[in-house]
């Protein structure tokens, strides 16, 4: 099994005042799996992705990658394995400006000191979300699509077990959103594990199942019986 979670419960704290995030959330996902994380504003998606996502830590409960149980490390551990894992893609970009596209997709592999062949593999990853012709381009000279595209080259450049997307087409028009979701579906038939976040539901179809959150718990966890295809223009309406 690649994630496994067992009773995860997130609060915060300020000062006297507890908030209470997630309530004990349990769920496994298999390697290669195709899941939407989809809820209402203030269900908790988002609060369990950053965990999930090694960008936070659950207040109590277990989360194991590949039978490693992560509440047991330490920031740095944390940190190591997020980079040899994880990639991800948000709904914002998350794109250093005037920065050329190759520069900001080998960034990982400056940060992970893995720089052999760092143009080469970028080129590589480019050209595979068909942004070939764009390395030299700056981010502020290429458009919103080609901008999440970057992005998911990015996540893709140290070749990660995980790949998650925060809201990925949010920011997009339907077309370039269409075009991601094809990238993305594309991945997951390649063997990529990839998890969606999204508050929508045409969106979340087109994964192999969803996990609804509803207050801090989830009120259903299924596998999707007709999925969308990108292709079928039924993206966003």
């Amino acid at each position: 099994m690649l994630i496994e979670i067992q009773n995860l419960k997130k609060e915060f704290r300020n000062d006297k005042v507890v908030t209470k995030v997630l309530h004990g959330i349990s769920f496994n996902i298999e390697k290669g799996d195709f899941v939407s994380i989809m809820g209402p504003s203030g269900s908790g998606k988002s609060t369990l992705m950053h965990i999930i996502g090694l960008l936070d830590r659950a207040t109590s409960g277990t989360y194991k990658i590949d039978d490693k149980d992560v509440t047991k490390l330490n920031d740095d551990e944390l940190a190591e394995l997020r980079n040899e894992k994880i990639g991800f893609v948000f709904q914002s970009f998350n794109l250093l400006a005037r920065t050329t596209v190759l520069d900001n997709v080998i960034l990982p592999l400056i940060y992970a000191k893995n720089v052999g062949n760092a143009r080469e593999r970028g080129e590589k990853v480019l050209k595979s979300v068909g942004l070939g012709h764009r390395l030299d381009y700056f981010t502020n000279q290429i458009s919103g699509g080609e901008k999440q595209r970057v992005a998911i080259a990015r996540a893709l450049i140290n070749n990660p077990s995980i790949i998650f997307a925060d809201e990925p087409t949010g920011n997009l028009d339907s077309k370039s959103g269409v075009q991601i979701m094809e990238i993305l579906q594309k991945l997951n038939n390649e063997g990529n594990t990839i998890i969606l976040v999204t508050h929508e539901t045409y969106t979340a179809e087109h994964a192999k199942r969803i996990i609804n959150l509803k207050d801090g718990l989830i009120i259903e966890d299924t596998k999707v019986k007709k999925r969308r295809f990108a292709t079928d223009g039924e993206l966003l309406k």
